[in-house]
This record gives C-alpha cells, sequence and structure tokens, in this order.
C-alpha cells in the first residue's frame, strides 16, 4: 500500500525560571520541546542556548523535577513540573 510511516516524537516541558533567571530570560516560564528520552541535562543546555546570557558556563544551574532536587541525568517526562533555581547567596 503506501509508503513508510514517520513518526516524529517529542516532548514539551514547562519551565519556570526563579529571581535572577526570570530577569535574564525576561520571562517566569518557557516551554521546551525536547526528544522523549531527554533528561535534566539536555533540559540544561536547551536552555542556555535560548538564553545564553542565562548562568555563565562553569555555573551549575540547580533544577527541580516535580518539587525534588535533581541531577543531571533524571529522566524527564511530559507534564513534569520543572524549576530553575539560581544560587542563593547571603549572610547574616
Amino acid at each position: 500500500m503506501g509508503g513508510p510511516c514517520v513518526y516524529y516524537l517529542v516532548m514539551d516541558i514547562e519551565v519556570r525560571l526563579f529571581a535572577l533567571y526570570k530577569e535574564r530570560a525576561g520571562c517566569s516560564e518557557v516551554l521546551v520541546t525536547l526528544e522523549p528520552e531527554a533528561n535534566v541535562r539536555d533540559l540544561t543546555r536547551e536552555v542556555r542556548s535560548l538564553f545564553p546570557n542565562l548562568a555563565p558556563p562553569d555555573v551549575g544551574i540547580v533544577v527541580a523535577v516535580n518539587a525534588d532536587y535533581a541531577d543531571l541525568d533524571t529522566p524527564l517526562h511530559e507534564g513534569d513540573e520543572v524549576c530553575l533555581i539560581p544560587p542563593v547567596s547571603g549572610g547574616l
């Protein structure tokens, strides 16, 4: 019958930006489209490419997925609640 079927599978992740990241990006949320097997490392790489001035390359971005801090290898799923949290500094 017909030719081959081609499917492009992606997932959309809504990312909330806080404090300094919100200021530098100029928005409080961004929708990021990733491949289905993506993890936090892939997400931060994509966000950094969208907003090059978000954080210096040597600064690790703190990520929370579904209200839990996540490491770079944490897998992501469609519908996850993801937050990027800048480093906090302060004093007494």
